[in-house]
C-alpha cells in the first residue's frame, strides 16, 4: 500500500509539473543578438524583472568610464519602453554624451544622493515605480539584504536593475557580497579600437567583457563593439570570443564616458 501511495503521489507531482510548464509565461529578456552570448543565459538573454552587477577592470572601478558607456549602450533598447533612472553620489555622468550611443538624454532621470544607503534606497524605489524601464545605481557593495530588496523591487513591475560598482577615489575596496542576489555579474574594461577603413578618425568603441557568473547559466568573455543606432535592434556587435586565459588586465580608462 505504501508503494502504491508513493506512486500515485509521484504521478500527481508529474501532472502538476506538466500543467505548470504549459501555462508558465516566459520571462522577457534583453538579448545581445548573438548566440555565443545569449546562449550563456537560461532564457536566451539578460532577464527583465531582475538586477545585474557590473564592475570595472583596473581603475575603471573608480572612474566608471568604460562601465558607464557599456551600461548606457546596453540599456538603449529599453528607452522606448520607459524612463531610465541613474542614481549616484557623484555628478560626473555627462548626459549629452549618451546621445553618441543613441541614448536619448530626455529619457534619462539623474538622481544625486548623499551616501550609499540613500543610493540603494532610491534605486529600490525607482525599480518599483511605474513608467521606469530600468534603473542604474552606483554603489560599492550592498549586503545580501539590500540585494534581496532590489530583486523584489525588480519583480514588482518587471524593471531591469543595474548595480554599477564604484568606490571612492583612493579608497579601500570592499568585498562584493551581493553576488548571490544578483542574476549576473559582469567585469568591463576598455579594448583597443582599430582605425576605420578610411583611416580617418576613430573606430567604434570596444569593450573587453567578462560574464563572471550567471544564475543557471555559464560564464564567458568577449570583445564587443558598439553598433550604431538604426543598424539593427541590438546595440553591440561581437568582435571575438575569448578564452579564460586570454582575459588579461586592461589599461585603466582616463575619463568617464557617458
Amino acid at each position: 500500500m505504501a508503494g502504491s501511495r508513493e506512486a500515485r503521489l509521484a504521478a500527481l507531482r508529474g501532472q502538476i509539473a506538466a500543467i505548470q510548464a504549459g501555462t508558465r509565461t516566459p520571462t522577457p529578456v534583453l538579448p545581445f543578438g548573438d548566440a555565443a552570448i545569449d546562449g550563456c543565459f537560461p532564457g536566451g538573454g539578460m532577464p527583465l524583472g531582475g538586477w545585474h552587477e557590473v564592475t570595472g577592470a583596473g581603475l575603471e572601478d573608480e572612474t566608471g568610464a568604460a562601465t558607464a558607456a557599456f551600461v548606457s549602450l546596453l540599456l538603449r533598447p529599453l528607452v522606448k519602453t520607459g524612463a531610465i533612472v541613474w542614481v549616484a553620489r557623484r555628478s560626473d555622468l555627462f548626459a549629452p554624451g549618451l546621445a553618441g550611443f543613441g541614448f536619448p538624454a530626455e529619457r534619462l532621470i539623474q538622481v544625486r544622493t548623499r551616501d550609499e544607503a540613500e543610493t540603494l534606497s532610491v534605486l529600490e524605489d525607482a525599480l518599483s515605480t511605474q513608467g521606469v524601464a530600468a534603473a542604474v545605481g552606483e554603489a560599492e557593495a550592498p549586503d545580501l539584504t539590500a540585494g534581496r530588496r532590489l530583486q523584489l523591487a525588480c519583480e514588482k513591475r518587471g524593471g531591469f536593475g543595474v548595480l554599477l560598482h564604484r568606490r571612492p577615489y583612493g579608497g579601500a575596496r570592499k568585498a562584493a557580497v551581493s553576488g548571490s542576489a544578483a542574476f549576473s555579474r559582469w567585469r568591463i574594461g576598455p579594448s583597443p579600437t582599430p582605425p576605420p577603413p578610411d583611416d580617418i578618425g576613430l573606430g567604434p568603441p570596444r569593450w573587453r567583457v567578462e560574464l563572471e557568473r550567471c544564475r543557471g547559466g555559464r560564464a564567458g568573455a568577449w570583445i564587443l563593439e558598439a553598433q550604431e543606432a538604426g543598424h539593427g535592434p541590438h546595440p553591440f556587435r561581437l568582435v571575438s570570443q575569448l578564452a579564460v586565459h586570454d582575459v588579461a588586465p586592461t589599461q585603466p580608462g582616463l575619463r568617464r564616458v557617458g
